[in-house]
């Protein structure tokens, strides 16, 4: 596996419209990798996830199973002048292999909390739909925890460390029809405990729409912010 940090130049007009679309931004990202197996593989899937700092400057992250070749992003959307390396692409085996029961790790997520539903009482059908409220965002991830192999760490009043922004429900394009799409981006702490299931978390994604930008969890050191 490997985790790839691409920076975005927002002032280009491609830029803006892959940023606007999570459905070019996929496409944009399964162009980088030549073959399938590069992509998606047994078990593991290629995840990404976009962050915007303060300052507006755009990270694109990637974890996959294979190395991708980020060419055509930079020549689009990216600094094709700049000193440094366009991309930096890292091993990710090192760190799955060093995880285990007890550490704790600072980690940002951006997922999209749904449930399933009905759309009216007499609908046969269920339905996904987003939460929209933070009470409701933050019970989503924290139902989810166990199963993926860690628990939220807690503070000092017993509430868990965690905090929700860049909450909003996106539309956008898809072929000749619409996808709504709600997202939140979670900062917290957690600890492992469950060292091959939170491995498959951060391999496979959490929650739906991961095509979409959703689902990859990111880790650093505690002390630090991720």
């Amino acid at each position: 596996m490997f985790l790839t940090r691409f920076q975005i130049n927002p002032a280009r007009r491609n830029a803006r419209k892959l940023l606007s679309s999570p459905h070019a931004m996929h496409a944009a990202v399964r162009a980088a990798f030549r073959e399938a197996e590069d992509y998606e593989r047994a078990g593991t899937r290629t995840l990404w996830r976009l962050d915007t700092r303060a300052t507006a400057t755009v990270h694109l992250y990637i974890v996959s199973p294979g190395r991708p070749d980020l060419t055509h992003l930079v020549e689009q959307v990216g600094w094709p002048t700049a000193e440094s390396e366009p991309w930096v692409t890292r091993d990710y085996d090192g760190l799955l292999g060093s995880l285990h029961p007890g550490q704790q790790w600072a980690f940002r997520l951006t997922a999209n909390p749904t449930h399933s539903g009905r759309k009216t009482a007499d609908a046969k059908e269920t339905q996904r739909f987003g939460h929209l409220r933070e009470p409701e965002q933050l019970g989503w991830l924290a139902s989810r925890a166990d199963r993926h192999g860690f628990a939220l760490a807690t503070q000092h009043d017993g509430r868990p460390n965690l905090r929700l922004h860049r909450r909003h429900t996106q539309t956008f394009k898809r072929g000749l029809g619409t996808v709504t799409l709600t997202t939140a981006t979670y900062d917290g702490i957690l600890q492992v405990t469950d060292a091959c299931a939170f491995r498959r978390a951060l391999t496979s994604g959490i929650g739906h729409a991961k095509a979409y930008g959703c689902g990859l969890l990111t880790l650093a050191p505690a002390q630090t912010a991720p």
